[in-house]
């Protein structure tokens, strides 16, 4: 018989939750782009289907949940479909942080929930010289994907969600005010958690997240994604 795995902190929770307790070196693209030609080179965007109600349109630090479908402009053969994988879910990530190669980051700024779009986009903002033999695609190629948006979401490292958490205003975050942000999230997704879940989240986002170990998360610390305006 199999082992029962340990399910890990985070995992039965939200997508804004689960975030903060990522490192931001995980979530980075395989690869980046070879430097260069890249100020030649531009994401070419045809806008396939806008909705009448456009939204809010997506912009850095925002968490989209959208399908897409890669295909290799050489031939057109597929290399990648979200609707295949992990069960069909869309994909959610944060946009214009590297979650995704630099093309697709520029390509779904300033869309709209309901969005489709087809956006080609050079080797320079793609896999470069090197390819990524793992995800089917060669040295220098130019690739093209087609974008359903279905949600736009605030991410969760934009300044709302840092003022929200941080409820006396002192710009930084304390044991007690993340320790009663998961109080509140835990409360509003009304799942049963073992007690010890809390601790160990808790735990978790400090160890990620508070570098200097000086007991406080800072605008700094927490906003990786570097905004202006905190």
């Amino acid at each position: 018989g199999t082992v029962p795995r340990r399910r890990p902190p985070g995992s039965d929770m939200g997508p804004g939750l689960r975030l903060l307790l990522l490192p931001l070196a995980l979530l980075a693209a395989p690869a980046r782009a070879e430097g260069g030609t890249a100020a030649a080179e531009e994401v070419q965007i045809e806008v396939l289907h806008l909705p009448e109600a456009c939204s809010p349109k997506s912009k850095k630090g925002d968490l989209l949940n959208a399908h897409y479908d890669g295909f290799l402009a050489s031939d057109g053969s597929k290399f990648y479909c979200s609707r295949t994988q992990n069960e069909g879910h869309p994909k959610w990530f944060v946009l214009g942080v590297g979650q995704v190669i630099k093309g697709l980051d520029i390509a779904m700024m300033n869309m709209c929930p309901g969005e489709k779009r087809k956006v080609t986009i050079p080797p320079s903002l793609a896999y470069g010289q090197q390819g990524y033999a793992q995800g089917k695609i060669p040295p220098n190629a130019t690739l093209i994907f087609e974008i359903e948006l279905y949600a736009v979401n605030k991410g969760p490292r934009s300044v709302e969600a840092f003022n929200q958490i941080d409820k006396d205003g002192d710009k930084k975050l304390s044991e007690l005010e993340i320790s009663q942000y998961l109080k509140e999230e835990f409360a509003r997704d009304g799942k049963k958690r073992h007690p010890s879940a809390h601790d160990e989240i808790l735990a978790d986002i400090f160890k990620k997240n508070d570098h200097d170990r000086d007991g406080f998360i800072s605008a700094k610390e927490y906003n990786v994604y570097q905004h202006d305006e905190l």
